[in-house]
Formats: C-alpha cells, structure tokens, sequence
C-alpha cells in the first residue's frame, strides 16, 4: 500500500524546483500580493510548503494532491503571496486531469470553467471595473488552461494507446494467418504424399508378403516383378512431390499435376497389383465420347480420390471387382469407386485412416459432397461404396 503512493522521480523534480524556487522569491521579496496581508512573511512558506508536498503525490494519488494544492492555493492568497505557489497549482491541477480517473478529466475542465466564468463575473460586479477582466483572465490562466492542456494531452495518450493495440491486435491476425497457411500448406503436402505414395506402397507391402509367405520360385518371382514396378514409380512419384515443392527454381521445372485422363493407368496398375488377391478393377466413364475440360483443381481432386479409393481397395476389399465410375450432370463431376466388402483372404497391407480423411477435406475444399460407407449390393454381398460430388462452377467452388 505504502510503495503505491511513492513519488516518483519527475514529480520529486518539480517539488523540489519548486520549492527552491519559492524560497529564492521569497528570500528576494518579491510576492503576489504585495505585502498586504497582515501575516508576517515568513507564513508565506507554509502553502509553498504544502503545495510542494502535493507535487510529490501528483501522479502517485492525484485526487489527493489537488485537494492539497487547492486548500494551500487558497491559504496562499490570506498571505504575502508566491508566484511559485500558483505555478505548481497548475501543474497539480494537469496532473490531476492527466492521472486521475476517467470521471475527473470529464468533470475537472467543466469545474473550471465555471469558477473562471463565476469569478469574472463577480470581480466585475464587485469592482465595476474593466480590469476585473484581468483577474478572471488570471483565474483562467491558472484553473481552467492547465485542466485543458491535461484533456488534450491525456486524449492524445488513448490515441496512441488505441493505435498500439490496433497495431498489436493485427500483428496477432497477421501471425494467426501466417499460422493457419501453414498448417494448410502442410495438410495439403501431407495429402499429396498420402495420395502419391500409399498405393505404390501398399502394393509392395502385400506382394513382398506374399512372396515371403508362399514358397514358389514363379511366384515370387512375379511378386518381386510387382515390387519393383511400383518401387520405381513411386519414386517418379516422390520426385513429381519434390517438384511440387521446389516450383520456380532452377534445377527444374514443376511437374504437371496429374488429371482424370490418367485413370485408364491406375485402373491397370490396379490389376496387376490385385490379381493375386483377386481383385478385377474396370472404368465406367459416363462422360460423353468428348469430356469437355475441367477446372485444374477439380481435376487433380478426381483422380486423387479414384487413386485413393484404388489403393483401399487394394488395402482391405474381398476378392471381387472394382468398378470406378466417372459422371457428369450438368456443372457437377461424380466420382464413384465401388468394392465387394468384406473379410479378406490373403496378405494385406496396414492402413492409417487417413486416407479417408484426406479425400473428404479435398472434397469440402472445392465446395462438394462426400460418402464412403459399406451398402448391401446384390444378393447378400455388401459393397463398399466411395462417392464425391464436385462442383465445376467456379463460383460455387469458392462459395
């Protein structure tokens, strides 16, 4: 409690000059009121005195301090009078405009205003003389100017707060946002890995399985033959991401990005790499003899999802075909990848839910719909369907 009304340095300066000061006046003789008091003059030291002890609580307890340096401004005038008396007046008087609460700067300049008006006004009644105008000109001078100067002053400090915190508050949004880009630049290269990968790899999984599992020289021969195909294309593949990622540089050019014309290559990369689980994988482009062209982005989120979809099959479908199903209706793409599900015979490769996940945050970012979930096919087999909707209406997509 004591340590938050210590004086700090500033307001330690101003008592001090301003007592000293008071003390050179004083000792020279030279007073406000030109000895007209009947007081002795050393009196005239106590409201200088008191006065200096409201300077030193002038910004640690403001209120106080003006209540201090107006009853030692008004003891002041019964005496010989100090202009360093006044003078610090003025200052308590700003500082309590400047540091008090919101409701005294309010209140304070009106105060004032008024008792400088009131004190014009009575001088003048009571002289009946045009000099009374000086007095309340005094009066302005030493009450209302100060509490003015301490609005203006104290209104410049919020404007500069607020523009600091405006400032602070948009360095956060800017931070916030470069955050969230690079959250989302990372989703999207962890998709593309996903996607770009999973299926090379699922199909080594399975058939480097097999070919440890089952002791025949052609067998595994041909499971190596496998291996070794989608080894090397998924290096292509790790290449075209690293292209992706090194776009605009020197060594090389970014590679295209692939589009539904290169389904007819994973539907037989499918093939070879299910034939030993059993699986028949077949195209049904519903498109029209001529597909008219498609946004780039919806393009590369089509063949993703037929991709991923291919490399689930791969994963987990039971023995049987796989049908992928390209559709047009009017400004929407329909992507559909149906599978026998159920209990699987044979190797099969580990899967991290991710996939799943993957294909439906590429769907919601172009604005579409997307289901995967297992549905009762014909007779008593279920089949486990994969359905995306995209929308080719470039409004809509960022809509």
């Amino acid at each position: 409690m004591l340590t938050s009304i210590r004086p700090d340095r500033d307001a330690v300066a101003l008592a001090v000059s301003g007592l000293l000061g008071g003390l050179l006046l004083w000792w020279l003789g030279l007073h406000t009121q030109g000895g007209r008091s009947p007081l002795a003059p050393w009196v005239t030291l106590v409201p200088l005195t008191a006065m200096a002890g409201a300077e030193l609580l002038r910004r640690a307890a403001p209120r106080t301090a003006l209540a201090i340096g107006t009853l030692a401004l008004v003891a002041d005038q019964f005496t010989w009078g100090s202009l360093a008396t006044v003078l610090m007046f003025t200052d308590v008087l700003y500082a309590a405009v400047l540091y008090g609460p919101p409701a005294a700067a309010r209140r304070l300049p009106v105060a004032t205003l008024l008792i400088t008006v009131a004190s014009t006004i009575g001088f003048l009644a009571w002289f009946r003389e045009p000099e009374a105008l000086l007095i309340g000109l005094v009066v302005g001078l030493v009450s209302f100017v100060p509490a003015l100067t301490g609005v203006s002053v104290r209104s410049h400090r919020a404007a500069a707060d607020s523009a600091r915190l405006a400032a602070a508050q948009t360095a956060r949004l800017a931070e916030m946002d470069r955050t969230q880009a690079v959250i989302a630049e990372r989703a999207r290269m962890a998709r593309e890995l996903h996607d770009m990968v999973a299926n090379h790899l699922s199909a080594v999984a399975i058939h480097s399985t097999a070919a440890l599992s089952i002791d025949d020289p052609e067998t595994s021969r041909s499971a190596l033959k496998v291996i070794r195909e989608n080894s090397v294309e998924g290096l292509a593949e790790m290449r075209r991401l690293i292209g992706l990622l090194r776009a605009g540089g020197e060594d090389e050019p970014p590679a295209a990005a692939p589009t539904l014309a290169a389904v007819d290559t994973l539907i037989r990369q499918t093939n070879v790499n299910g034939a030993s689980a059993g699986l028949v994988c077949t195209l049904e482009d519903d498109r029209g003899p001529e597909p008219r062209a498609l946004p780039t982005p919806v393009e590369l989120a089509a063949y993703r999802i037929a991709q991923e979809s291919l490399t689930n099959a791969l994963k987990h479908a039971a023995p049987g075909p796989v049908v992928v199903r390209l559709g047009r209706a009017g400004e929407l793409l329909t992507v559909e990848v149906t599978s026998v599900y159920g209990e699987r015979p044979g190797p099969t490769a580990p899967g991290s839910g991710a996939g799943i996940v993957g294909m439906r945050e590429r769907v919601a970012l172009l604005g579409g719909t997307f289901e995967a979930r297992a549905e009762q096919g014909g007779r008593d087999a279920k089949v486990w369907r994969v359905r995306a909707e995209l929308p080719l209406n470039e409004r809509e997509m960022r809509e």
